[in-house]
């Protein structure tokens, strides 16, 4: 009897260390996954870095110690990248035209999604349908027809022109509606017993429980609208009223000024960078929760 027990004991104890190992070499290689990709992901941004504060003659070294690390570190870059070129400018125009574009498909979005979720009307699956169909046209498609008609309004060469392509945004009012499907009915359906009207009821109910996927939707749709090229390039032809990522691509030349170029480029890169950090949490919550209920 005591030799059984022992053995169960001795059975078990060889069991839970080889459970514990088990452990240990999943979550090592998961953790092991996870650094080669942070590191696939992040290395084009470290080069971008080290060559924003590398003089010219050490850009095109030869060979993997010469390349990485510099002779010298030249902050002239950044400040020559900031007096010689109007990067303030164009900062400015792409903060607000992203500006615009996030505060109007917010609004949008927002609206239509809970149309789209909680109210019943003749034919909304339809033209729900319809708007998940529209998210699958690129935006090739529509170019030249979305330039005829910014050019007959007349807003050729300025911020309107940029913004109003974008001022909608199929994917906003799909990730909204998703999310509003998994709040409860009940909470609404007491808000209109006691006489609330649907907009009171979206400001004061839906909306704060909304707003994980409200912070995931201001992120996506600004940093849409900061990394936009194709459009700006279209509709604008002016050094003044380019957006930042156009006024990047113009400074390639025949002699194109590489570190003051990738130092242009950090600075561009600040921006989002400091969204995503700030609400990291919310946009993770808020793109996990869309995604629980069809």
């Amino acid at each position: 009897m005591a030799t059984s027990t022992a053995t169960r004991t001795v059975e078990a104890a060889r069991s839970r260390a080889w459970a514990r190992r088990r452990r240990w070499l999943e979550d090592g290689a998961v953790y092991a996954f996870l650094i080669v990709g942070a590191l696939a992901v992040g290395l084009p941004y470290i080069w971008m870095i080290i060559t924003s504060l590398k003089p010219d003659q050490d850009i095109f070294r030869v060979g993997i110690l010469e390349s990485v690390v510099p002779s010298s570190i030249r902050w002239e870059n950044y400040l020559e990248a900031w007096t010689d070129y109007p990067l303030g400018r164009w900062l400015a125009n792409t903060l607000i035209v992203a500006a615009a574009e996030t505060t109007s498909v917010l609004i949008t979005s927002i609206l239509a999604g809970y149309a789209f979720a909680r109210l019943k009307f003749w034919g909304r699956d339809i033209l729900f349908y319809c708007y998940l169909g529209a998210m699958m046209v690129p935006i090739q498609v529509t170019l030249i027809p979305s330039f005829i008609i910014v050019r007959n309004l007349g807003m050729l060469n300025s911020l309107q022109g940029i913004a109003v392509l974008h001022l909608v945004q199929f994917y906003g009012v799909f990730l909204m509606r998703q999310f509003m499907l998994n709040i409860p009915s009940e909470l609404e359906d007491a808000a209109r017993i006691d006489g609330c009207s649907w907009l009171r009821v979206l400001a004061q109910i839906i909306l704060p429980v909304s707003m994980p996927a409200v912070a995931a939707l201001s992120i996506l749709a600004f940093t849409g609208a900061w990394n936009n090229f194709l459009w700006p390039l279209v509709v604008i032809n002016k050094p003044d009223i380019m957006t930042i990522v156009v006024g990047l691509t113009s400074m390639k030349s025949d002699v194109t000024p590489w570190g003051q170029l990738m130092a242009a480029t950090t600075i561009s890169a600040l921006p989002l960078t400091i969204l995503y950090v700030t609400f990291q949490r919310f946009f993770t919550q808020g793109i996990v929760m869309t995604g629980i209920k069809g």
